[in-house]
């Protein structure tokens, strides 16, 4: 028998007062990078980097579902709640994770709303690590749709979404790796892709606070598809404009999830954005 290199458990943390079951994968040795999925999603986005033997090489990756994601239960008392993500609870749990971890100042690598928190910690708390790449990024994005949608009793949440994904997915992405993409949308747990957008299209807090990224101390890069349509590559140059010494590549052939899309186009980028945080 024959398992992947990846491996997986669980840790404890603490946020906003209430205990946290989540689940992380690992892989590789060397410098640390933890990674963030992207809304409605989990860990399973990252598959493809931390099988890469020539990236594990030299990096030790970290990717973890956020509560209510993936393998990561909710808090206790869930079903008396409403799940609404906000930037606040966001910051404290990637940041406890990092010390659940014992990570010394690792790259933070984000997708979606995990590069827009990773813009949020860069200009927060960019002590706490050594470089940050911002993929599908931008300072703020308004919905272009209807956001409950996503959990009504009158549709499926889960293909709701998914249909929404769809849309940003580039046309060179092969079947198997967008239906795979798809898939994990399509599991999402009821109203988490929902809750997860209201961060995303009504947290304007960011544009304010771009000034406070200092580039000199901890390298920012940016990573846009071209077929993205919820963060266009003009969005992601207006925010990467507004931090002096920011760094942008756009990906021609690659939409919203490139990641996990189109694992082979990415890779490439992925790589050149890793080396610039040296």
């Amino acid at each position: 028998m024959t398992f992947e290199p990846i491996t997986g458990g669980y840790i404890n943390i603490t946020v906003g007062g209430r205990a946290l079951r989540v689940f992380v994968e690992m892989a590789g040795e060397g410098r640390p990078v933890l990674c963030l999925h992207t809304a409605g999603a989990d860990t399973r986005q990252w598959r493809h980097i931390l099988n890469d033997a020539e990236l594990t090489s030299g990096n030790r990756f970290f990717a973890f579902d956020m509560p209510w994601h993936g393998k990561s239960l909710p808090p206790r008392g869930f079903e008396t709640e409403e799940y609404l993500l906000t930037t606040e609870t966001y910051i404290e749990t990637v940041l406890a994770v990092a010390d659940a971890l014992a990570l010394e100042r690792p790259i933070l690598a984000g997708c979606s709303m995990g590069g827009r928190i990773a813009l949020q910690i860069a200009a927060l708390h960019p002590e706490r690590f050594s470089g940050f790449i911002a993929i599908e990024a931008s300072d703020f994005q308004p919905a272009w749709y209807d956001i409950d949608w996503f959990h009504r009793p009158d549709a499926h949440g889960g293909e709701m979404g998914a249909a929404l994904v769809s849309t940003n997915i580039s046309p060179h992405a092969p079947a198997p790796d967008r239906w795979a993409t798809l898939w994990m949308f399509m599991q999402s747990g009821p109203g988490v892709f929902r809750g997860d957008l209201s961060f995303y299209t009504q947290d304007r807090s960011l544009i304010e606070r771009l000034h406070l990224i200092d580039t000199a101390h901890t390298p920012v890069h940016f990573l846009v598809g071209a077929y993205d349509l919820t963060c266009t590559p003009e969005d992601a140059r207006r925010t990467a404009d507004a931090i002096e010494g920011a760094t942008l590549s756009v990906m021609p052939e690659l939409g919203h999830f490139p990641m996990s899309e189109h694992p082979e186009a990415f890779r490439p980028y992925f790589a050149d954005a890793l080396k610039r945080m040296d």
